[in-house]
């Protein structure tokens, strides 16, 4: 569904008011900049909860930086996080992290995380995304860029999404820092308004990036209880 500007703007402000804090930055370890830099962001469903970003942004281990709004108390909490033990699926170009480890580290240190999580009603199904076609549609990403000065502020870039090749693909190159990002669109419904959903994340690419939709993703994901 492709939206006016001024709507398009209007859907991107609630983006942020209602995921803003499930996205967060990364940085893989030993990767160069700004190629070790991407995004990350907090999924719920009735299994659990996960981290998820593109393989390319994970790597074996990397930091996770830590805006002052995602945690709580205030101060308690450090800038940038370790993290280790992703689950990593490149056939899919996804990597998955269940989040129980990041809680007890939370909680050995006394603060605890208030986040934001996309949450599984809003992941697109198999239907959802069976009609996205060539038709470009609104998209907008949520993500952590890489602006001069050295801090990661949330961004949101508003694109155009289609289906090209039998793939879900953003039609423009996004800046760095954007890959593992998630991807929201909207569509028409029945009572004349709209709906929301999250496609899927940002995998690499050169002017214009496939995405890794939820259909897949679900089907990666662990099951309650592993990792």
């Amino acid at each position: 569904m492709l939206l006016d500007p001024d709507v398009e703007n209007d859907v991107a402000y609630e983006l942020c008011q209602l995921v803003g804090r499930s996205i967060l930055p990364y940085r893989r370890a030993g990767g160069g900049d700004p190629d070790g830099a991407g995004t990350i962001f907090f999924f719920q469903d009735s299994g659990g909860e996960y981290l998820l970003t593109a393989d390319a942004v994970a790597g074996a281990a990397g930091e996770l930086g830590l805006r002052a709004s995602v945690t709580e108390p205030v101060g308690l909490a450090p800038a940038v996080l370790p993290v280790t033990g992703w689950i990593r699926r490149p056939e899919v170009g996804v990597a998955v992290l269940p989040t129980a480890g990041l809680h007890a580290v939370a909680a050995a240190g006394g603060w605890a995380w208030r986040t934001q999580p996309v949450v599984d009603v809003v992941a697109a199904d198999a239907d959802v995304l069976a009609r996205i076609d060539t038709a470009p549609g609104s998209a907008f990403v949520l993500a952590h860029g890489l602006p001069a000065g050295g801090e990661r502020p949330l961004e949101v870039a508003i694109e155009r999404v289609a289906r090209v090749g039998g793939e879900v693909r953003i039609g423009a190159g996004l800046p760095a820092g954007y890959v593992g990002a998630p991807v929201f669109g909207v569509e028409a419904v029945a009572d004349g308004g709209m709906a929301l959903h999250c496609l899927g994340l940002v995998l690499p690419g050169v002017e214009g990036h496939p995405v890794a939709t939820f259909d897949r993703i679900r089907a990666m994901l662990p099951a309650a209880g592993e990792g």
